[in-house]
């Protein structure tokens, strides 16, 4: 598998993987890992070399275990963002991205843009990547060198990966959430009523196509061409969302009643988000300050029922992914990110597990 990857379009430092997923009735089926890990230790001299080999023939020693997160794009989305993949690769932890089936790099022509019926079915995209980049961290090291995997997500991601993490116990040190769309916006009322009448129409006809509006805010709060500081491809991350189909939508409601229910998830859960919401069809200026998506109070309130070791951190002037805020509201975010890890991910008693 090593040997297929190759150099992704974000440019030096940066390769991609494509996993294979079989087929639907669209066609063949994949996933893209981009990686960007840090660069492994020169090799070391033979008299060193030597001295390792007395070492270990003394005193067997297992090796070092490698840190490493798994990024997950939210809703119409890519990974492009390399400014989190330098502030994890500064901490010394090997970064890897996952384009989900029909996002970004994995969507082919043909297929339906995002669709899928049972988020369940992810499980598949998740399990491939965490395998790939353990072989591709294992192959500049030694053949047992232990992986420690956290799960990193944004907004409809940080549903799929919360999910995940809850079926399978054991698997990550931690999970990190950057305003994870964990509810539908309105309350469980609004989500119950929509979730009864949409599944006749998600059984029979899935992928109909909801007439709802088509909203630009988001997009001209990030990107360059409007309000923003980011450079998006629009092929991979258009101005309005894609299409809302009944099949998708319904599959997104039965994980946001999964969590209402409350899930067991047993490694800390890191909660990122603004400290306040702008709810309005049509642009205002403080969707340059707020999440422009979401209702982060009910976000939060969602989140607390995730496990019982979550930590919420809200930040003013924060947009729905807060890393791509303002420079000042970044360099916060990545500040609490920092010492979060620190205390989680990073403690020496954490790596030195087997």
């Amino acid at each position: 598998m090593d040997a297929q990857w190759r150099t992704d379009f974000l440019g030096t430092g940066y390769q991609c993987l494509t996993l294979e997923l079989g087929e639907d009735d669209e066609g063949p089926i994949v996933a893209t890992l981009v990686s960007h890990a840090p660069k492994p230790p020169p090799p070391p001299t033979v008299a060193g070399r030597a001295r390792g080999l007395l070492h270990r023939l003394r005193a067997p020693v297992a090796p070092e275990p490698v840190q490493a997160v798994l990024y997950i794009h939210g809703w119409t989305d890519y990974f492009f963002q390399t400014e989190l993949a330098d502030f994890w690769a500064g901490l010394g932890v090997a970064f890897y991205a996952l384009d989900l089936r029909k996002y970004g790099r994995s969507l082919r022509p043909g297929q339906t843009a995002g669709y899928i019926t049972d988020l369940q079915e992810y499980d598949a995209d998740i399990e491939a990547a965490m395998a790939a980049l353990t072989d591709h961290i294992r192959s500049t090291r030694e053949a047992d060198t232990p992986v420690r995997i956290s799960l990193m997500a944004h907004s409809t991601g940080g549903l799929v990966a919360s999910l995940w993490a809850h079926r399978h116990p054991g698997r990550i040190e931690a999970l990190i959430l950057n305003s994870p769309w964990l509810e539908l916006r309105g309350s469980w009322i609004v989500r119950t009523a929509t979730a009864g009448l949409l599944e006749p129409l998600a059984r029979l006809r899935p992928k109909a196509r909801l007439k709802v509006p088509e909203l630009t805010n988001y997009w001209r709060s990030i990107s360059r061409q409007g309000d923003g500081e980011w450079d998006l491809d629009p092929q991979l991350r258009p101005p309005s969302s894609w299409p809302i189909r009944a099949g998708w939508i319904s599959a997104v409601l039965n994980g946001h009643a999964q969590v209402a229910r409350g899930l067991d998830i047993r490694v800390p859960i890191l909660l990122l988000a603004s400290a306040t919401s702008t709810v309005a069809v049509s642009w205002t200026e403080t969707m340059k300050t707020s999440d422009s998506v979401l209702d982060v109070n009910l976000m939060v309130q969602r989140g607390l029922l995730l496990g019982p070791q979550v930590t919420v951190c809200r930040f003013d002037n924060a947009l729905h992914d807060v890393l791509l805020s303002s420079l000042p509201v970044r360099r916060r975010v990545y500040g609490k990110l920092e010492q979060w890890a620190r205390a989680f991910v990073l403690k020496p008693e954490r790596s030195a597990r087997s």
